[in-house]
């Protein structure tokens, strides 16, 4: 009886292996060719998982809204009139950039590039010297509010523009170097030095090679390889939002939707929260608590002793304040924040012929491509800080397009030509093609300003004490994530399966 039941036992596996065996691999449905199979080819179709969710990143459903004012436009600058617009979804960080996450960024630049390359390190220090005013003593957050522990977990300020893009770019490759790292593919290296450090681009092309621990295997060829971009598996670039993103974001419209399917379009919001108040207004122990940090009015930046409103006097913690729907943080007061975008003072909605413009609004484009070695095809070497080199297109190739006819897009329906107005920074006018749109309102800001709609503008490379930043992320692929496909789809309503070819 025992003999038998092992015996049992035995022929089950091996049908249970010979039929795995037989398991049919996955065909292409349009050649009948064998996906993933070196026999077949070695065409790879890759297991995808989806994008993942980088560190301290929130996803944002998009849809369309109304952007632009929605209070009196008490400045008469006119500068944000309503438009309707849809934004692609994307992921936006939960918090402000911390003086802690811009403190590591410094610690990297200098222990990559400090001896050779000293002053890529100087030209990333912030400027401590903004908290400086003539009429104030404020030498004391000149000295701590960047440098010492107290101000860990506050909003990093005194960062230019182009600083900002700067860390995104290190932020990109420090995430991506991480993922290659926790999945197994790479060993850390942190001994990294001057070109040989590792850059996404350039690790994509084969001009960085990391200490490699396990390699992917490669269908075509039977051999190993190391990651590629069709793997899906590093993610997109951090950036600045777009103001569009941004506005987007800040208002929290989910929040409205979540009790009905109707497009509630109409209802919108004066600031992060509904209501048109900045105070908590539920009967409970935070009621009439501020729900943002900003200046109530003149000399007034936090309320009396004994019962200060928004506890701060100058910045706060990243987590303080009422988070919106989204659930993201301070996307009103605390800190002004960049954005992506050039500031021009007409919108798209003033202007004619701008049906294409009002999905992911944007303006700001300049289109580079790689530098490419006229003999291989290649990209050329990278540079000295270990960056592929790019160029802007050439204009012989973009005049010959439909799309767009010119590299560098700043001034397309500004409103110069419509108006006879031209752009004339020094001349007619303080906006120049290094004005970048700044949002949210600040701790130093009256509470007009906190409303998404507001819109201001700064140089690219100024700071101030003001302004800080968080980055963005694009969403690849479905905009809802969570395994969802884009597009509606019916059951029972498909006529023809995909057929297997043996």
């Amino acid at each position: 009886m025992k003999k038998t039941l092992i015996l049992g036992l035995n022929f089950a596996l091996l049908v249970f292996v010979l039929a795995s065996c037989g398991k049919k691999s996955e065909s292409s449905s349009t050649t009948g060719w064998k996906y993933n199979d070196q026999k077949w080819g070695g065409f790879e179709k890759t297991d995808y998982e989806g994008q993942v969710t980088g560190p301290n990143l929130m996803l944002i459903e998009g849809g369309t809204f109304v952007m632009g004012k929605v209070q009196q436009d008490v400045t008469y600058e006119w500068n944000n009139i309503e438009r309707r617009v849809t934004v692609g979804s994307f992921y936006i960080d939960e918090t402000e950039v911390r003086n802690i996450d811009y403190q590591e960024y410094l610690f990297w630049v200098q222990k990559v590039y400090g001896e050779t390359y000293p002053e890529v390190w100087r030209h990333a220090l912030p400027d401590t010297l903004v908290w400086r005013e003539e009429l104030a003593y404020n030498e004391p957050m000149v000295e701590n509010y960047f440098r010492t522990p107290d101000y860990y977990d506050y909003p990093m300020v005194g960062v230019s523009w182009n600083q900002s893009n700067d860390f995104c770019k290190w932020r990109t490759d420090r995430v991506n170097e991480m993922i290659l790292i926790k999945r197994g593919i790479i060993d850390p290296t942190p001994d990294q030095k001057d070109d040989n450090n590792f850059n996404t681009e350039a690790y994509l092309v084969g001009q960085y090679q990391p200490a490699a621990k396990k390699l992917l295997k490669d269908q075509a060829t039977g051999g190993e390889r190391q990651v590629r971009l069709e793997d899906g598996i590093l993610l997109p670039t951090y950036r600045l939002p777009t103001e569009a993103e941004w506005e987007y974001a800040a208002l929290g419209l989910l929040g409205n939707q979540a009790t009905t399917k109707d497009e509630l379009i109409t209802d919108r919001r004066i600031y992060p929260w509904n209501g048109n108040t900045v105070r908590y207004q539920k009967r409970n122990k935070n009621q009439g608590k501020m729900l943002a940090n900003f200046k109530r009015g003149g000399g007034d930046f936090g309320g009396m002793a004994g019962a200060l409103n928004d506890k701060a006097f100058f910045p706060a913690d990243v987590l303080s304040g009422w988070p919106n729907d989204y659930g993201l943080f301070n996307m009103a007061g605390n800190v002004n924040e960049w954005t992506m975008d050039l500031y021009r003072p007409l919108t798209a909605s003033d202007l004619e012929d701008t049906e294409s413009q009002d999905l992911n609004s944007y303006r700001g484009n300049v289109f580079m491509t790689k530098t490419i070695d006229k003999e291989t095809g290649l990209p050329v070497q990278k540079d000295s800080l270990g960056h592929l080199k790019y160029e802007l297109m050439d204009t012989t190739t973009t005049a010959l397009r439909d799309n767009y006819k010119r590299p560098q897009e700043f001034n397309y329906l500004d409103g110069d030509k419509e108006s006879n107005i031209e752009y004339r920074y020094g001349v007619s006018t303080l906006i120049s093609d290094k004005a970048r749109v700044i949002k949210g309102g600040s701790w130093a800001d009256r509470a007009f300003w906190l409303s998404p709609g507001a819109r201001r503008f700064l140089e690219e490379d100024k700071a101030s004490r003001t302004i800080g930043f968080r980055c963005a992320m694009v969403r690849k692929g479905p905009v809802k994530g969570n395994g969802e496909k884009d597009g509606n789809f019916f059951k029972g309503r498909r006529q023809k399966q995909n057929r297997r070819y043996d």
